[in-house]
């Protein structure tokens, strides 16, 4: 799928003037609160017109101004889920559930009804009403409602805005199934890091309306001039490994990586399942050669590809390990001393404790 986006609009007093071309399969839309997130989404929605510009889902153009080309709303087959669930509170969760598909024509439809119900877990709602659902249910219902009307382009609103984060961790695994098992785009629309790291593979960063960068996940995490946009202070990356056979210690879980294998805490996933990992340049040490009997078990072979200025005094060493990227955040003095440049072969040490459950996630699949 390929989202071309180039758009100038007013919106009351805020104004919008963003171009981004993505192809990735979840495109996060990142930047602070009042950037122009959901402006920018109800642009894409049709909920909101802009003032000049073009739209186009693969060769599918859902506005172009200069060429007075409009689809309107309800014809787009964009699917949208808000930061509140505003489901029909007279409907049953069935109800909700099938309200959107009346509006695809029957060859566009590809959903199937039981399959996301199942995916969603939701069967056993099918005869409620919203009033009696929690903040979850009514989530995940209204994803089904969404997905239900068989959309070509899926849009999320900050979809964990209104939950605690005990719901928020109830839901997550849901959108992560729905990412890795169904290839539909989504947009997701996020102010929050580790929520983009864990689902997204691109990333545009808006701040006052306007796109400030806009790349592959890992090279807008990588890049300090960023930081103050994305609410980091130092470089990091994110890791599709799979997890390996069981080991001795029942506490861990071994990965499995093309430059070696990383041992994190103890995951509730079988071999072969999918885990997504996030690492911060900070718990990154480098050494060259063997480092010998340390306590740090966590060693992947790499090659230095780029040195660059961080958050002083620190600098952003980026590595190859077989083909999959690195971090790793050093001093000016320990580059010095280990006269780290492109080319070398270093070993990258990741302490284990810094891979915990709250920087992985995947599913089964």
């Amino acid at each position: 799928m390929t989202l071309d986006v180039d758009v100038t609009a007013t919106v009351g007093d805020f104004r919008v003037a963003a171009a981004f071309r993505s192809e990735g399969h979840v495109t996060a839309l990142f930047g602070r609160s009042g950037a122009g997130k959901t402006t920018l989404v109800n642009l894409i929605a049709g909920l909101e017109t802009p003032d000049r510009g073009r739209i186009a889902v693969d060769d599918i153009v859902l506005i172009d101004t200069e060429r007075r080309i409009t689809i309107p709303t309800h014809r787009r087959r964009v699917g949208y889920v808000f930061q509140d669930a505003r489901l029909f509170p007279h409907l049953s969760v069935r109800g909700n559930l099938t309200y959107g598909r009346r509006f695809t024509r029957r060859d566009d439809r590809w959903a199937d009804f039981d399959a996301i119900v199942d995916m969603l877990g939701i069967a056993h709602l099918l005869d409620r009403r919203p009033a009696g659902l929690s903040g979850g249910e009514k989530q995940r219902v209204a994803l089904g409602r969404a997905l239900v009307a068989s959309p070509r382009l899926l849009l999320m609103d900050e979809p964990f805005a209104a939950l605690d984060e005990t719901r928020k961790a109830e839901l997550m695994p849901y959108i992560e199934r729905l990412r890795d098992t169904m290839r539909l785009p989504i947009v997701y629309v996020s102010h929050a890091i580790d929520e983009v790291a864990r689902l997204a593979d691109t990333m545009v960063v808006l701040d006052d309306g306007r796109v400030v960068a806009d790349g592959a996940l890992n090279a807008i995490l990588g890049r300090a001039d960023l930081y103050p946009y994305i609410g980091q202070h130092e470089a990091s990356v994110v890791l599709d490994l799979t997890v390996g056979a069981p080991g001795d210690d029942p506490d861990v879980t071994i990965l499995d990586h093309p430059a070696g294998r990383l041992t994190v805490p103890r995951l509730d996933k079988p071999p072969g399942a999918q885990v997504r990992l996030r690492v911060l340049g900070r718990d990154v040490a480098l050494a060259l050669g063997d480092p010998g009997p340390i306590s740090i078990r966590n060693r992947l072979s790499a090659t230095v590809t780029g040195i660059a200025p961080g958050r002083p005094p620190m600098l952003d060493v980026t590595l190859d390990a077989r083909g999959m990227p690195l971090v790793a955040g050093v001093t000016r003095e320990a580059a010095d001393a280990l006269e780290l440049r492109p080319g070398l072969p270093v070993t990258a040490l990741i302490k284990s404790a810094a891979l915990d459950r709250t920087s992985g996630s995947g599913s089964n699949t």
